[in-house]
């Protein structure tokens, strides 16, 4: 089975990461992460009032990152250049999805508000921090080109075992998600059900391809995103 080089990029930069910050940057970052993920599902859910609410949350738990940290980061983020500058990107984005959120433009709000990850990530990643939430990211990504992609794919059996190599992919981010885990969340009551429920979605998708069954593997593609929704609410 071939890997995209792209995911072999990806799946490399985890795996040479350490696992397990604790660091106040870090530490507040992810505990500001939670209203962020709320913004993300209530603008995709197009709940407007409850958007506004989230992402007023959001900017709030950012402002206090920036306010106690921006001038004078802590290690591992003290030699890092760019470090108030990606603060500062960071809250453009809470601005900008603000005023569309506020224009009733939910859709373009979530557009802008996914920046926010890549923004947070990149931080993270110059600095040599990983946590939990790339592992999540990472199978987002990949999650979103079988998406957008593989629906293409189920034209011909020979273009339906292409699939096959994304398909992978996403088993390979799935284990991931397990086993990079860190204890305290293997700990908690709704993580394995969730965890399991993607696990299922993409061994799903990976039978009927298996079986070039082009009408099972598009509805399996459909059933992709909802377990890892429901598993980036609440530990992603």
């Amino acid at each position: 089975m071939r890997v995209p080089a792209r995911l072999l990029f990806v799946m490399g930069s985890l795996a040479a990461l350490p696992a397990f910050p604790a660091d106040p940057v870090t530490d507040a970052m992810q505990a500001a992460y939670a209203p962020y993920r709320a913004t993300l599902f209530r603008t995709n859910s197009k709940a407007q009032l409850e958007s506004e609410q989230a992402i007023a949350q959001a900017q709030r738990a950012w402002k206090a990152i920036s306010e106690r940290f921006a001038a004078k980061p802590p290690a591992p983020y003290e030699r890092d250049a760019e470090f108030a500058t990606s603060l500062t990107q960071v809250a453009a984005v809470y601005v900008r999805a603000a005023q569309q959120a506020g224009d009733r433009r939910l859709a373009e709000a979530h557009a802008t508000l996914e920046q926010a990850r890549d923004l947070m990530a990149d931080l993270r990643r110059r600095n040599d921090v990983v946590v939990f939430s790339d592992h999540m990211n990472a199978y987002h990504a990949e999650m979103e080109h079988v998406l957008e992609q593989g629906p293409q794919a189920l034209a011909s059996s020979q273009d339906l075992m292409l699939l096959m190599g994304h398909v992978g992919a996403l088993e390979y981010l799935s284990r991931r998600l397990r086993t990079e885990a860190p204890s305290a969340l293997l700990r908690e009551p709704e993580f394995p059900p969730l965890l399991e429920a993607v696990e299922a979605s993409v061994a799903a998708l990976r039978s009927a391809v298996l079986r070039l069954d082009a009408a099972a593997a598009r509805a399996a593609i459909g059933r992709l995103k909802g377990p890892y929704s429901r598993m980036f609410l609440k530990f992603g």
